[in-house]
């Protein structure tokens, strides 16, 4: 039972962590319709800033036992909004866009948490409004849809209720002034006063760089039952993702910028945004162009009838034979270095100097066979404790009695050819040369020898 509920919680981490979305600096998603005056758009800004006093200090004494938050919302009625909007509609505009944000509703939230190590700081603001006048032309085939206006950005101090939310600096001078004092004039002050409302990146990335998928639900017979709008009946969804680290898009790491305060105790200052992220959908088939230096989408009802592409267009295709050419490089480059090394190689022959062996004959006759059997030796002992087999020991401890025939057995045929190792000629060749004195295990033998008695 036990097994049982601890594999269910890791499963549901598993999914939990699975499903999480990252925390990304500046996060678009805007739905544009061009059969509508007006289209949404949502965009999250995200940062975190540190406070480190590892050493303690003044720092350490103000805030580490301090929580609190700023939060609120706004709608298009409050000044400061209306001032966003009017900020915002003049960095499309300075880009060459024409398109306008005509309603806006804004929430933001900081929250500071002080710990025994750092104290952290996160800024969150959220814009969330309508987007008219980004259709460019319109005929009956096409409608010519204005994206250059997704870099939502704003350099200057943006005030909604009594709060900056655009500085994460204006919190400190409101909510901390005594930490505000000990950061002013020095590089940390610089990197507080960065703006948060930044979606630079998303403009600068090419949509031609943005994964590309289109939707044909809208187009089939019965995509009614799927709970469609009535708006995409009839239509392809077009969808452009950006915020993938590729080998396309480059690879994108979180933004992060850090300073010494030198004060009391050393202390340090870090800014942490992840990298940018966004998603536009368009209602029907969009065709990126350019015009007059700004990015468009041609967007037709369908597809075009022989269209085929991937996610990504063709980086498939370039990935695969990128692959495949770097790996016949690699593997041309791998033989190149291979056959250098081995002409460089500097080969002699290990162990004992064939010079100091002698070779020996092992075999011996028998009959009228003769093998041809040998061994290699030291012609001298120098090193042979270097040399030796491991046999040798035993060799000699177990070295077989002498064959060498005694002066007795000299008086006998059979036994005077011992050293030929054939005793047993006389048996074999059915007579024998020996005298009384014979002591030869041959039966002809011992008969020669009993007679002569």
């Amino acid at each position: 039972m036990s097994r049982a509920v601890l594999l269910a919680v890791l499963l549901v981490g598993i999914i939990v962590i699975g499903t999480s979305s990252p925390a990304w600096a500046a996060q678009l998603d805007a739905q544009i319709n061009p059969n509508s005056d007006v289209s949404f758009f949502k965009v999250n800004y995200q940062k975190t800033v540190f406070i480190e006093y590892p050493n303690g200090g003044n720092l350490f004494d103000e805030l580490h036992q301090k929580e609190w938050t700023l939060a609120g919302t706004a709608d298009s009625t409050n000044p400061g909004v209306q001032d966003l909007i009017s900020k915002l509609n003049s960095r499309i505009s300075s880009i060459g866009s024409h398109a306008r944000i005509s309603d806006l509703d804004v929430t933001y939230d900081i929250h500071l948490k002080g710990r025994n190590l750092n104290t952290s700081i996160d800024y969150k603001v959220i814009l969330e409004g309508t987007i008219t006048d980004y259709v460019i032309s319109k005929d009956q085939t096409k409608t010519l849809v204005d994206l250059g206006w997704r870099g939502l950005t704003v350099t200057d101090e943006v005030i909604i209720n009594g709060v900056g939310i655009n500085h994460p600096i204006s919190a400190l001078i409101d909510k901390e002034p005594k930490v505000y004092d000990v950061l002013k004039g020095q590089e940390a002050e610089e990197i507080l006063s960065k703006n948060l409302i930044d979606a630079n990146y998303i403009l600068q990335q090419p949509m031609t760089n943005w994964h590309f998928l289109f939707d044909p639900t809208g187009i089939n017979v019965d995509a009614g039952t799927f709970g469609l709008d009535e708006s995409i009946s009839g239509f392809v969804i077009s969808h452009w993702t950006m915020g993938e680290s590729s080998l396309r898009e480059g690879r994108q790491v979180e933004r992060v910028f850090e300073a010494e305060v030198k004060a009391d105790q050393n202390y340090v200052i870090r800014s942490v945004q992840s990298a940018d992220a966004a998603n536009i959908s368009a209602i029907g088939f969009g065709a990126l162009d350019i015009l007059d230096g700004l990015e468009i989408a041609g967007v037709t009802a369908k597809a075009p009838s022989d269209f085929a592409t991937t996610s990504t267009g063709e980086f498939p295709i370039l990935i695969v034979y990128g692959m495949a050419g770097m790996a016949a490089i690699g593997g041309i480059g791998f033989f190149i270095f291979s056959n250098r090394a081995l002409k460089n190689q500097d080969i002699a022959q290990t162990g004992i100097d064939p010079s100091r062996l002698t070779g020996y004959q092992t075999s011996s006759s028998a009959g009228g066979y003769q093998t041809n059997r040998g061994e290699a030796q030291l012609r001298d002992d120098t090193s042979y404790q270097q040399t030796r087999s491991v046999y040798d020991q035993q060799t000699s401890q177990q070295a077989p009695p002498s064959s060498t025939p005694s002066v007795e057995e000299a008086a006998c045929g059979c036994a005077a050819s011992a050293e030929m190792g054939s005793e047993c000629d006389c048996e074999m060749q059915g007579s024998c040369l020996c005298d009384a004195t014979c002591q030869c295990n041959a039966d002809i033998c011992k008969e020669q020898a009993n007679s002569m008695r």
